[in-house]
């Protein structure tokens, strides 16, 4: 029962971990081009809400027509 425990404490690390990585590799992005866009708002929301990419998606999807 011990080893089922510690295996599934490993497993919830792990998609912890990745979750992680692709939250800041989605916002980092996000937050550059909000940035660069000077979009004060959207770079607010970027940086204070967490939904795992979800928000930083939808910018990208939402301003990818736009060139700098």
């Amino acid at each position: 029962m011990e080893n089922l425990i510690f295996e599934n404490r490993n497993l919830f690390f792990v998609i912890l971990l990745i979750l992680t990585i692709w939250d800041l590799i989605w916002r980092t992005t996000a937050m550059w081009k909000a940035a660069n866009k000077k979009q004060l708002a959207w770079f607010i929301c970027l940086a204070v809400f967490n939904t795992v990419g979800i928000l930083p998606i939808i910018y990208l999807i939402i301003n990818k027509k736009e060139k700098l």
